[in-house]
Order: C-alpha cells, then sequence, then structure tokens
C-alpha cells in the first residue's frame, strides 16, 4: 500500500520539473525575441539618426547657397539703382543742353550773329566761374611740388596694398592703419611712434565699420573717415571714428566701371585732403581714360565742383592734392621708379612749361596709394607692404 503513494509522488515531481522546464524555455524564447526587436528598432533609430543629419546638413548647405544668393542679388540691386541714377543724371544733361538748342534755334538772329553772342555768353560765363571757383576754393596756396628729396620707411606690415592715413585736418596724431582692398575692420593706434614699435601682439584699437571698403583710397578728415563702400558703383561713406557709427553717405555722380590708376584696378575712386578740403580722384566713361577731380563738401556731403584733367589714367598708379593742384604718379607694370609726370592745377596758376617731371627716390617697387599731409607737409605712401613717409622741396607758383 506504501508503494503506490510513493510512485504518484514522484509521477507527479517529474511532471511539475517538465512544467516548469517548459515555462523556461518559453521564457528564453520571449526574452530572445524581444531581444530581436529591440535591435532592429535601435538599427530603425540609427538609421533615422543618419537621416535626419543628412537632411539637416543638406537643408545648412540649401541655406548658405540661398543667402549667398540672396547676397549677390542685393549687390546686383545696389548696382542696378546707381546705373539708374547715373543714367538720370545724364538724361537731364542731355535734356538741358536740348533746351538750350532749342532757344538758340528759335532766336531771330542770324546764325553768325548767335555764333558770337553764344562765343561771347561763353567767355564771360568761364571769367565767372572761374572767379566763383577761387572764391569757392580760398585761393591761398602759392607753392607747388619743385622735388621729392628724401624717403623714411616707417614699417612694413600688412597686405601688398593698403593704407595708412592721419588726420591733417586738427592736431590730431592718431594713426589709421587700413590693410587690404577690402576690409572692414580699421587699426587705430595712439601715434606713429606707438604704430612703429608696435607688434601683431601688442593690443590696439580696433574700429569696426558698418560695411566694407573698396580699393586704397581713403581719407581721414577732422575726426571723420571717408571711404568708397564695397559692392557699390559710387557710393561714398562718411564714417565718425570716435562715435563709430556712419553720419553720411553721398552717390558720386559720373563714376563708371572703370578704376582710378591703370596700375591698381581695386580702387575706382580715390579720396585726398589738401589745404582747400576734400577731393575726389576717378575717371568717367566718357572721357577717354583720363582723370577727374571733384571738390566735395565734407560738411553735407555734395558735389561742389568738376574738372576735367589731361592726366591719363594708363600706367598710373597713385595719386594726390596739393594746394588745389593734382600731382599723378606713374610706373611700369613690372614695377620700378615711381614718377609724376601730369600735373593740373584747378586755380590755374601753374604754367604748362614749369611742369617738371619728379622722380621718387628709388625704389623698385609700387605705390598702391601717395596722401599729402597739408599740415605736417609730407607724403605718407604705401610702398608694397611698407609704409613710407617722402620729404619734397616746394616752389612758388606763377
Amino acid at each position: 500500500m506504501a508503494a503506490v503513494p510513493l510512485g504518484y509522488l514522484l509521477v507527479s515531481f517529474f511532471t511539475s520539473i517538465l512544467g516548469e522546464a517548459q515555462y523556461v524555455m518559453q521564457d528564453a524564447t520571449l526574452v530572445h525575441y524581444i531581444d530581436r526587436r529591440i535591435l532592429s528598432i535601435e538599427n530603425r533609430l540609427e538609421k533615422c539618426n543618419r537621416d535626419m543629419a543628412d537632411y539637416v546638413q543638406e537643408f545648412r548647405e540649401f541655406s548658405k547657397r540661398m543667402m549667398s544668393r540672396l547676397e549677390g542679388l542685393n549687390i546686383l540691386k545696389a548696382e542696378l539703382k546707381n546705373d539708374v541714377d547715373y543714367l538720370l543724371s545724364r538724361v537731364e544733361r542731355a535734356q538741358r543742353d536740348i533746351d538750350y538748342f532749342e532757344s538758340a534755334k528759335e532766336s531771330s538772329n542770324t546764325c553768325v550773329e548767335v555764333d558770337e553772342d553764344l562765343v561771347e555768353q561763353q567767355l564771360m560765363e568761364e571769367e565767372e566761374l572761374q572767379k566763383k571757383v577761387k572764391l569757392m576754393l580760398n585761393a591761398s596756396c602759392n607753392f607747388m611740388l619743385a622735388g621729392i628729396k628724401s624717403l623714411k620707411v616707417v614699417k612694413k606690415a600688412g597686405d601688398t596694398d593698403g593704407s595708412w592715413l592721419k588726420d591733417p585736418g586738427k592736431n590730431y596724431q592718431k594713426i589709421y592703419f587700413l590693410t587690404g582692398t577690402k576690409n572692414k575692420i580699421v587699426l587705430e593706434f595712439a601715434n606713429i611712434r606707438v604704430f612703429t614699435e608696435s607688434s601683431k601682439t601688442q593690443s590696439t584699437r580696433r574700429v569696426t565699420l558698418p560695411f566694407p571698403w573698396q580699393g586704397t583710397g581713403h581719407a581721414v578728415y577732422n575726426g571723420f573717415l571717408f571711404y568708397h563702400r564695397h559692392g557699390s558703383l559710387n557710393e561714398l561713406i562718411k564714417f565718425d571714428i570716435q562715435h563709430r557709427n556712419a553720419t553720411d553717405r553721398m552717390l558720386l555722380s559720373g563714376v563708371g566701371e572703370t578704376p582710378a590708376y591703370g596700375l591698381h584696378p581695386s580702387t575706382k575712386i580715390d579720396l585726398a585732403v589738401d589745404e582747400l578740403g576734400l577731393w575726389a580722384i576717378y575717371t568717367e566713361p566718357d572721357t577717354n581714360g583720363k582723370l577727374v577731380i571733384t571738390k566735395i563738401n565734407p560738411e553735407n556731403m555734395t558735389e561742389e565742383h568738376t574738372w576735367d584733367t589731361p592726366c591719363k589714367s594708363q600706367n598710373a598708379e597713385a595719386a594726390f592734392m596739393m594746394c588745389g593742384a593734382l600731382y599723378v604718379s606713374y610706373n611700369t607694370p613690372e614695377g620700378g621708379t615711381s614718377r609724376i609726370e601730369c600735373i593740373y592745377d584747378t586755380l590755374q596758376t601753374i604754367s604748362p612749361h614749369e611742369v617738371p617731371q619728379l622722380h621718387f627716390p628709388k625704389r623698385q617697387t609700387s605705390h598702391s596709394m601717395v596722401h599729402y599731409n597739408p599740415r605736417e607737409k609730407q607724403l605718407f605712401a604705401w610702398d608694397n607692404g611698407s609704409q613710407v613717409i617722402y620729404k619734397f622741396l616746394t616752389k612758388q607758383k606763377s
């Protein structure tokens, strides 16, 4: 009787063990299945992350392309506006000429009488205009350049082309350093000694302009920096250096795509300062490559008067104004000894027979800027990456 219960218990024990083993196998299969599903989900998430990163990179590249195209469109828009303004000025000038010829045609006088009257009127207008110009310029200058006697290399820094300036308007001592033909960072030094002794590691005042400059034809006058805005055809910016903001602008009429100097095509407009104030030097499309100078009122940024000069822009490297006269420096494309071969006096007091050919002290390079400082009576120049000061001789005008 005792054997029967024992066998029953053994059977029940083995049955329960088999059931638990079956459950364990089912659980292991389920866990393996869940692991596979989780691994599959992780792979899909990783692929999704890679696809998302690719999409983000493509969107960034697309945004960059769009921003670049928008910037190009803005530049084209500004150029188109400048072209339209220039065309309107030409149309107005043509309309004035047409009105004049129509009024002359309707005159009852004979052709000979009209011609005589016209010549007399032109002579009177020319004489009156010359009086007004001399009065406007307050022509107290009676000297001209007679020779360049010495040079001093102050420093060698920056790019091959650039500009360094000192404000001649007041008793300013600061030096302004503008390297390159396109930039918007101006370095300001306390005086020329600090500029000479400074190195790249020394701290200087960095002035950030609202717009980058074009070329090397900048000017500093009475605390303001005047420069040609990069990307524009003829826009000049007046920048307050102390308060660091642009206070005015103007569009210089007549300026085209032709550079002012054949040897430095980046400079379309060269600004200059002398005893009579602020000037712009440039070329116009219809002057056959001859330089044009315009007297600018720096207070309200307006044009006062314009002169066509006989000085050619071909092989010109730089120019400056001195006592109301334009001096143009020429060189060769390979570089060499710079020389002044053309002088044009707006006051017409320099005789064409006394215009000498002036040579700079021999340096086998080329100037990217030459500016006259009327207070210190020196020439500041940028000579192939070197900042140079020239001393010169003068003589009285005829």
